[in-house]
């Protein structure tokens, strides 16, 4: 499925990419996880299509989750905390992406939240227009998937993979 197609069944219209040759992922088979993971100009997606990460065993990460780390704490930590480990007035991302799936965090991401009650005002602003969190959403939602998921600790990911040129090129064109 390609990022467009997910993208617009999110409520979305930005970005290209597609899964392909089925690759390797350590932390995956780490996990006890069987499904197909596959890579293609240094992303990887699940079986599903849906953006996931790969840990080799020297615990170097792929670029969209160093990527994911960097675009994370320069947006996202101010309200979720370092390393979305959550604050004492928003959750930790860590764990919401590991209850709620890609879609519906696409959809949370580009629109907002609210959930105000008599006791609570909790309000997520929409980022639907942020080209810092848009251009790199994918990379955010695998960057928390392998921290919610134990696949990488806490801190700036020592080793990385090098960036491809086609994964340049789309931020080129989405960044504008």
């Amino acid at each position: 499925m390609t990022k467009m197609k997910r993208l617009l069944l999110a409520g979305l219209v930005t970005g290209i990419a597609s899964a392909g040759a089925a690759t390797d992922n350590a932390a995956q088979e780490a996990r006890g996880d069987s499904a197909a993971v596959t890579e293609e100009n240094g992303r990887y997606f699940t079986a599903d299509g849906i953006p996931t990460y790969k840990v080799a065993a020297d615990g170097t990460v792929d670029w969209m989750t160093y990527s994911g780390f960097r675009r994370y704490h320069s947006e996202c930590h101010v309200c979720h905390g370092p390393d979305g480990m959550g604050s004492t007035y928003a959750p930790p991302l860590k764990d919401a992406v590991e209850q709620m799936d890609y879609y519906d965090f696409v959809y949370t991401v580009s629109n907002g939240r609210e959930n105000v009650d008599v006791s609570h005002q909790k309000v997520m602003p929409s980022f639907g227009h942020n080209k810092n969190v848009m251009c790199y959403l994918d990379d955010i939602y695998v960057y928390l998937k392998a921290r919610g998921d134990g696949a990488i600790p806490r801190g700036r990911p020592a080793k990385k993979e090098a960036k491809s040129d086609v994964i340049a090129e789309d931020v080129n064109a989405c960044m504008g």
